[in-house]
């Protein structure tokens, strides 16, 4: 009675989503026991090439090869040119898991490991042989429960690492069946072999159950039956048995009779093994399993593993004809499920906005600072950062205490250490519209106004009206719009657009540059070449757009970090992109000082900043601070909050962290903070006036739906996480992880889908 696990990896796509360097790559998978070193090893034992790879160049050919001395498979080299370019591998290789009768399915998970294996481009070079060669060799692991050995099929990306940013396309398929190759006979003791051989027979029942509860779900999915099939080599091969009504059912498996063609038989095995089973083959009872004799156990265990086996081959047979519509079946249901399979790390919660924060005029702190909150809310929560902090570390202990044990396969980039990922708190706002209009007449007078045509010259040529790029067609130009902070690089935010481009992989990204080393002048200017910018790059892709048929709409997003965000809002006031307010769709915040730097808490910092202004008269800190005008209502922020500049966004997210020390926590927030609550100067009722002029503009929705989210994302800092350093302290380690860990990016963009495509 021995058993083994096949798991089938079928690897479709490589998409090369950023260009790291030109060169010849493949990828190596092997597999090993996460905890029992001592069971035999996790080794390749077939491969089935479904179609010829497309390799990436012309009259170069690679091979596939398994490596007998560590068990591992290579696929075929292949060249890389250029960002976003496909490699069509399409092929499936299974991993051989064998079982002896002694030890029956597996107790261990399984560790599956993918490495990139690269070497630059050489002249007339096809493949990677000399092992001396390889530069790089990023990993990406996952494990593989040991209950998910039973059974499973699944969708699961290969993602790799910041400096090799590609995308691999797998799914797997994962069965428990009877051994192809046994051993010869030996004495085993009779003493426990009862128990054992009930053990293996229900899990081989329990196999046999997912994998036919799998194949019906994606026969209905992809609109396909296995009776479908149009090859006639799948056959059944009936097994010689004198008594068959112990199942009740014809049992087939590989033997030496004349074989029958399945397709005219297969609807009627496949009912049968649903719904004819006689209670000892579907009983969950080892009662029933003990009564039997060992002849009678081994019968059984013919039977179902013959039933077992014929499913399988009939399924590899069916995903080899319907592999595409498999994949992107698998990888839909992939895609519903990290909300549910991440919510580990979010924490949901709704809250109502104030109308308005009020201040008294008479120059005294005002006894409440919202018509909509009690007036003890400030003894509860006197400090917000506080606050929050608590909260995500009383949230990441519990995690440290929590057992992980599904049966998905688990992505060690993130399950590897539970503890240590960022904590996300998701506050998704209830709008409060004042009654004293109509919200659907304010509704309809926005939508009529977005239809007026609007006449602007864009490099001599008038655009007019925006919504009716080229006809009827479906398609949608989503261009998103990625900015840099202060002396920052446009490649600063590449992880969070690769993030975007796996979740809409049809965007049109512009990581922008203009502003880059010319971070340090007048905000109000770069957001001047911003405009100019963004007109410029939306204009190349309508162009490209309208010679290949046009497009139906327009969706404009933006992504900022640090004083970016202010740079874009500077730039969304500007004339040249009025055509294009309309068109706004999904605004990100990454920690953006919306408010600027009054209330800063942070005393290194606050003298950085003096500094700054007093010995390099860098403008732009001039103007976080307030101190470029006398009078704070002339001051470039007061005047910047006035604009409209948010009100035109179908989703705004404001994403901030406690821990971050660079940007004031109610800034990044665009919320009141107790410090201005209790500040009865010019200042205290400056700062109200400002947040209510920038959420008066998130309040009232300029289409049918608003969304509104303030995310707070809490990093591992700890001894066990980060190491402490000055960085830490002065709050610029976690300034920057929001540019150096995409993970709480994957969170939210994978928790709102619609946000992001």
């Amino acid at each position: 009675m021995e058993t083994a696990h096949e798991v089938a990896i079928y690897i479709d796509r490589f998409h090369n989503l950023d260009l790291f360097q030109q060169g010849w790559y493949r990828l190596k998978i092997s597999a090993a026991w996460e905890e029992d070193e001592c069971r035999a090893p996790v080794s390749p034992a077939r491969v089935v090439q479904y179609e010829v790879p497309d390799i990436g160049s012309k009259g170069a050919f690679g091979l596939w090869k398994i490596d007998d001395v560590d068990n591992s498979f290579y696929t075929q080299p292949f060249q890389i040119k250029f960002s976003r370019q496909d490699i069509f591998l399409s092929v499936m290789v299974s991993f051989y898991i064998p079982n002896t009768e002694d030890e029956g399915p597996a107790t261990s998970s399984v560790i599956l490991k993918f490495e990139l294996i690269y070497v630059p481009t050489i002249e007339n070079r096809t493949e990677i042989d000399d092992p001396d060669d390889i530069y790089f060799v990023p990993v990406h692991e996952f494990r593989i429960p040991y209950t998910a050995l039973l059974g499973l099929h699944t969708y699961f990306p290969v993602h790799f690492d910041a400096f090799h940013p590609v995308l691999v396309d797998l799914t797997m398929h994962i069965v428990y069946l009877k051994a192809g190759v046994t051993k010869s006979p030996q004495k085993a003791p009779e003493q426990g072999l009862c128990s054992k051989a009930c053990y293996i027979i229900k899990a081989l029942l329990t196999s046999r159950e997912i994998l036919l509860e799998e194949v019906m779900k994606m026969s209905a999915g992809i609109g396909k039956t296995l009776e479908d099939l149009d090859d006639a080599d799948l056959t059944l091969v009936k097994h010689d048995s004198n008594d068959s009504s112990k199942a009740g059912l014809p049992k087939y498996s590989k033997g030496f009779s004349a074989p029958t063609k399945c397709i005219g038989h297969l609807t009627g095995v496949l009912h049968n093994l649903i719904e004819r089973s006689d209670n000892v083959v579907r009983s969950t009872n080892d009662i029933l399993l003990y009564t039997l004799s060992k002849e009678d156990l081994l019968e059984l265990f013919q039977t179902v593993s013959s039933q077992v086996s014929f499913l399988w081959n009939a399924f590899l047979k069916f995903h080899r004809e319907n592999k595409i519509k498999i994949m992107n079946h698998l990888h839909s249901i992939w895609d519903a499920d990290r909300k549910s399979e991440w919510s580990i790390w979010i924490v949901h919660s709704k809250v109502d906005i104030p109308h308005r924060y009020l201040r008294s005029l008479s120059g005294k702190s005002s006894p409440r600072h919202s018509l909509l909150r009690s007036p003890s809310s400030r003894k509860s929560h006197p400090d917000p950062v506080q606050s929050s902090s608590s909260r995500a570390e009383l949230h990441r202990r519990s995690i440290s205490q929590m057992k992980i044990n599904g049966r998905s396969i688990q992505d060690l980039q993130i399950y590897a250490n539970p503890s240590e990922i960022p904590v996300v708190h998701i506050e998704q706002h209830v709008m409060v519209v004042p009654q004293h209009g109509s919200s659907k007449l304010l509704v309809r007078s926005a939508s009529e106004a977005s239809n007026t045509t609007v006449q602007h010259k864009i490099h001599g040529k008038h655009v007019g009206r925006m919504p009716s790029y080229g006809g009827n067609i479906g398609h949608t130009l989503r261009a998103v719009v990625f900015v840099h902070g202060f002396q920052g690089h446009h490649l600063d935010l590449r992880l969070i657009r690769n993030q975007w481009l796996l979740r809409d992989p049809g965007a049109e990204c512009l990581l922008s540059q203009t502003n880059e080393d010319r971070t340090s002048g007048d905000l109000k200017e770069m957001g001047r070449r911003l405009s100019n910018e963004v007109v410029a790059f939306l204009k190349r892709k309508i162009d490209r757009y309208s010679r290949n048929g046009g497009f139906r709409e327009l969706k404009l997003s933006f992504v900022g970090h640090s004083i970016g965000n202010i740079i874009i809002r500077s730039a969304l006031a500007e004339p040249k992109m009025q055509p294009f307010l309309k068109n706004l769709y999904t605004y990100m915040s990454i920690s953006g000082p919306h408010l600027g730097y009054w209330y800063s808490s942070n005393s290194l910092f606050n003298s950085g900043l003096w500094l700054m202004k007093r010995l390099k008269g860098v403008q732009c800190m001039h103007q976080l601070t307030f101190s470029d005008e006398q009078d704070p209502q002339n001051t470039f922020f007061y005047r910047l909050c006035k604009l409209k500049t948010l009100d035109s966004f179908k989703n705004i997210i404001l994403v901030s962290s406690p821990q971050d020390g660079y940007v004031p926590y109610h800034s990044a927030r665009i919320d009141i903070c107790p410090a201005s609550s209790s500040d009865s100067s010019t200042r205290g009722q400056v700062f109200t006036e400002m947040l209510n002029n920038c959420l008066d503009q998130i309040r009232a929705p300029s289409s049918e739906m608003r969304v509104f989210m303030r995310c707070d994302v809490s990093f591992d800092q700890s001894s066990h996480g980060r190491r402490r350093s000055l960085n830490t302290m002065i709050g610029r380690a976690a300034h920057i992880e929001f540019l150096e860990n995409d993970l709480y990016a994957r969170f939210i963009m994978w928790s709102f889908p619609d946000f992001f495509r």
